[in-house]
């Protein structure tokens, strides 16, 4: 019980708020913020950004990824102990909807997003919240502003720019068209 109490507490440390699953080869940035190793990199891959996609820092160049040897370490201990799952969590039966971002065997779960179309369980539902307060990626493919877990979920693979940077390219295409058509330019 000491064990889980311990657990619930780490929660946020121990989850990459990218994937929203338990750290897995934990990379550290200049920020502070951990992600997964993969996930950050496949995060800059669509991108093209170096961008914290915790707390949106923006880095000229690619920024120097240190592991987290500790963490890791920890991650290692505390999957090693088995720990059960918390008491308001309860794995999806048959007919239940199960949460989209579990791994192994899925707890239930709690809300779906009309967004994103996920579903989530109560342990993946708050860092969801947090990541669908801000639209700060604009979907070229789609031509539409996301959140960060969008990108994710329903627009891997798609071309992503930062919106404020998108923003300030089609007003700058704006000023650009309405002065050749004025003979300015």
């Amino acid at each position: 019980m000491m064990a889980e109490a311990q657990l619930s507490g780490l929660q946020d440390e121990l989850t990459c708020s990218v994937c929203l699953d338990t750290l897995t080869d934990p990379v550290t940035i200049p920020c502070g913020h951990s992600f997964c190793l993969k996930c950050l990199m496949d995060c800059w891959d669509q991108s093209q950004v170096y961008s914290c996609p915790r707390c949106r820092h923006t880095f000229m160049l690619m920024p120097e990824l240190n592991r987290d040897t500790l963490l890791n370490e920890v991650i290692k201990k505390l999957k090693m102990k088995a720990l059960s799952p918390p008491p308001s969590q309860k794995y999806a039966s048959p007919g239940d909807v199960e949460c989209d971002f579990c791994t192994g065997k899925k707890f239930r779960a709690v809300k779906s997003c009309l967004t994103c179309m996920a579903s989530y369980c109560q342990t993946h539902l708050q860092p969801h919240y947090d990541g669908d307060k801000s639209l700060e990626i604009f979907c070229k493919t789609d031509e539409m502003c996301i959140c960060m877990m969008c990108v994710v979920t329903g627009h891997n693979g798609h071309k992503m720019a930062e919106l404020e940077r998108e923003r300030e390219e089609k007003q700058l295409m704006g000023v650009e068209s309405a002065s050749a058509f004025l003979g300015v330019i």
